[in-house]
């Protein structure tokens, strides 16, 4: 498409045009979408359709906006004004046999079309859960994937970056090159001073064996269920990811109800070694009360893609929110962390909405990037439903279940979160000013947008430390 001297082999979308709705949210995964228009939307379709695009923004002092993969649950990318880059077309894939590095498109789907594609290699990459997921967004935010407890979050895999510039200029950014928007690229989330057309990857070997253990508990159950698992979650191989969700799930009696589910899954080198590693799991001493028992049944990652689509249905409407849990690791400590997100497993008002609770332990030392925020657990909370008239009623429950679980909260995963609604801590401070003189540095003229939030001038503060000051001695 021409406008003024500019070609495209892609498309130029104009809010004039009968497509614009479809242009401006077709690719938006939540159903809830947002009101804001920007003023035009390019669907790039080669690089130098998106270098192009950055520099007609420049003449028409348009701020650009990129969508990836279109899962951002406050959808980031569509914004007042300005405009939107569309990165869907970008979504070819490469493996390297000698290196074991993996290159793929912003675009490329984590699980529908990444890991399938390295599995027939026998290789693996611990992309997000939820499988139509875009390594975009989600490599930019750091990335928490599979077994992140174990293998590390999905950003310390990134070994280099392509990235078209504020300038309009194609870059590779790495350890040694323009080292400043590699170390950016990892944890910078949707702030990021330009566009990563091609994330480049270190891939691990198939892992031999996948089994997975799942205890079913009622609700009332969930304080004592909880408060063993703080206890045992650092002493579980690393090897396994730890996960417990409330959730509705058929039951052995042919219904289906909200419990609570405590889930493992093993990556193993063989069968022996993955039911080995989820042995820890029987010691829970509530075990008698579960209502069924799965003992490191053999599994696979098709099956875990199947149960998360499900649990996520495309274009249905969210409302979620999490938070980083801290706490210290003695009985008060725990039982303090216990209660604080009690109400996000036993109080969802959504039939098919869920909240899940994650092992980061045993904690570790992070490399140098802007991902800098974690702890021993996170928690999210989702509602899930189709009638936007629940949205109030939703909206309340999230916001009162997490200022519930205020006083053992640390901060927060920008994955997760809307900044718009609430602003947390998500990045070390000495990271933030990093990043900071990075984007001055490299996008002087602001032609990237920067984080959506309520207040541009309180970012990565805990909101409750500006409401509550600590008085000056």
């Amino acid at each position: 498409m021409m406008t003024a001297d500019v070609t495209f082999n892609g498309r130029l979308v104009l809010p004039s045009d009968l497509d614009w709705e479809e242009a401006r949210v077709g690719r938006v995964f939540n159903g809830r979408r947002p009101d804001r228009q920007p003023d035009a939307v390019l669907f790039a379709a080669t690089v130098d359709d998106v270098q192009k695009g950055v520099r007609l923004a420049k003449e028409h002092g348009w701020i650009v906006s990129v969508r990836s993969g279109g899962h951002a649950w406050a959808v980031w990318s569509v914004r007042d004004g300005g405009l939107l880059i569309d990165l869907g077309a970008f979504r070819d894939m490469a493996y390297d046999e000698d290196t074991g590095i993996v290159s793929a498109g912003p675009a490329t789907k984590g699980g529908d079309e990444l890991s399938p594609y390295l599995e027939e290699r026998g290789r693996f990459f611990n992309g997000g859960h939820c499988p139509s997921v875009g390594i975009g967004g989600f490599l930019l935010q750091g990335g928490q994937g599979w077994n992140q407890r174990g293998w590390g979050w999905a950003a310390e895999s990134v070994v280099a970056i392509d990235v078209v510039t504020a300038d309009g200029e194609l870059i590779r950014c790495d350890a040694e090159h323009n080292s400043d928007l590699y170390w950016a690229s990892r944890g910078s989330g949707p702030t990021f001073p330009g566009i990563v057309m091609r994330f480049h990857l270190a891939t691990r070997p198939l892992f031999g064996h996948l089994a997975h253990t799942v205890h079913a508990y009622e609700l009332e159950d969930f304080a004592e269920v909880m408060t063993w698992l703080y206890g045992a979650h650092h002493r579980i191989p690393d090897n396994v990811e730890i996960v417990a969700i409330s959730t509705p799930a058929p039951l052995p009696d042919g219904t289906e109800r909200r419990v609570l589910l405590v889930t493992g899954a093993g990556f193993g080198d063989d069968e022996d070694h993955a039911r080995a590693s989820l042995a820890g799991f029987n010691a829970c001493p509530v075990i008698d009360r579960a209502i069924f028992v799965q003992d490191a049944a053999p599994s696979t990652l098709a099956e875990h893609r199947a149960q998360q689509e499900m649990q996520n249905p495309e274009h249905w409407q969210y409302v979620c929110d999490n938070a980083w849990i801290d706490g210290e690791n003695t009985p008060e400590g725990i039982a303090a962390m216990v209660e604080g997100i009690r109400p996000l497993f036993t109080t969802n008002p959504t039939e098919r909405g869920f909240a899940i609770w994650m092992s980061n332990a045993p904690r570790r030392d992070l490399p140098d990037m802007a991902f800098s925020l974690h702890t021993d657990a996170y928690v999210a909370a989702y509602t899930v439903y189709e009638d936007p008239a629940e949205y109030a009623r939703n909206r309340s429950w999230v916001d009162a279940v997490f200022a519930h679980a205020q006083p053992v909260t640390a901060g927060q995963y920008l994955g997760d979160s809307d900044m718009t609604n609430r602003q947390l801590q998500f990045m070390a401070p000495e990271n933030w000013e990093k990043l900071k003189g990075i984007i001055a540095s490299r996008d002087p003229e602001g032609r990237f947008h920067r984080y959506l939030a309520a207040d541009q001038e309180t970012l990565n503060i805990n909101h409750w430390v500006l409401e509550h000051p600590a008085p000056v001695s």
